[in-house]
């Protein structure tokens, strides 16, 4: 069987690490520098190489030559919500990317952030970061895939950055959307939210009948847990939950009104599964899973990436 390595920065909570994980990728290095993200990553994969630090402090160099280097670089440069400064975001990591490109020389690169990067507004940097990649020997893309087209319970666009070594490129092709549509949120948390008996559970799963809104994960700074801004709440509501705070548990068998959701219920909305424990308390717990990228994209992309590198293994090995 063909193995192939990487090489993760921004890991966060290992939405990325685990689709990877599923497409076929054995991960040599995971680089995160949230104490919770690493202690969730080491809690559920023990044998990953999981290192807590600042990614411009990381070398790449003792990891040149690992197949893909992948990572979710910080979204608030270009999110709304982090005004948007772009490369004037002292949080902005694509230049320590870029350096990693060209200190570990992988075959492919895997890059994703918000949708806001792909505004106007920032044509001209994501023009800037695809030239610094093709001078290395690459040839890049951007592509804009809304989570739930792989199947997660939530439209969550993400924009996904894919370079590919120009010797293999002409092999890599974006996943196709997936047949069949993603469950909608009354029948995903329906199992969890009647777990203690609760007799308004059938009647809510009806109400819940389409996917949730984007997840909003707040910032380290600020935000607490709950379901983000007002008009994140107002699309929960729709779907009766109750935004304003983030349940311990389910609700209890005579609960009258919208009740809220859980961590773990929203770990599931994210495309985690259930076996996947989370470190911290709830408000670390939640920023984890809020901030992540759903491992059934990664997953998609990733098999695309497996399957371009892989077969160019076995042409070489013939």
């Amino acid at each position: 069987m063909t193995k192939l390595t990487s090489v993760e920065i921004c890991a966060g909570a290992g939405g990325q690490a685990l689709g990877l994980e599923q497409a076929g990728f054995q991960h040599e290095a995971l680089i995160e520098i949230d104490k919770h993200c690493c202690a969730t990553l080491r809690f559920n994969r023990p044998k990953w190489n999981v290192i807590q630090g600042d990614v411009s402090q990381f070398d790449g160099r003792p990891y040149s030559g690992v197949d893909l280097l992948a990572g979710g670089v910080p979204c608030p440069p270009f999110s709304v919500a982090g005004k948007q400064l772009g490369q004037a975001d002292e949080r902005n990591l694509f230049p320590e990317a870029i350096r990693l490109v060209y200190e570990i020389r992988p075959k492919a690169v895997l890059l994703e952030n918000v949708k806001g990067l792909k505004e106007s507004a920032f044509d001209d940097y994501r023009n800037s970061i695809s030239k610094a990649i093709k001078r290395l020997g690459y040839k890049a893309d951007w592509k804009l895939l809304n989570a739930s087209d792989y199947g997660v319970s939530q439209l969550r666009p993400r924009l996904l950055f894919v370079a590919v070594r120009d010797d293999l490129a002409e092999e890599f092709v974006w996943p196709d959307a997936a047949e069949r549509a993603p469950m909608t949120v009354g029948e995903k948390l329906y199992d969890l939210i009647s777990a203690r008996g609760w007799r308004g559970a059938a009647s809510w799963r009806k109400g819940a009948n389409t996917i949730a809104p984007t997840v909003v994960g707040g910032s380290h700074k600020h935000g607490g847990p709950d379901l983000g801004p007002t008009r994140a709440r107002q699309a929960w509501a729709l779907l009766g939950v109750d935004g304003l705070g983030i349940a311990d548990e389910a609700p209890a068998p005579d609960f009258v009104g919208m009740p809220r959701i859980t961590v773990r219920m929203v770990a599931r909305i994210q495309g985690f599964p259930d076996s996947w424990q989370l470190a911290g308390g709830k408000t670390a717990a939640y920023r984890q899973v809020g901030n992540a990228f759903p491992p059934p994209v990664a997953r998609a992309v990733g098999q695309q990436l497996f399957q371009c590198l892989a077969q160019r293994e076995v042409q070489y090995a013939t």
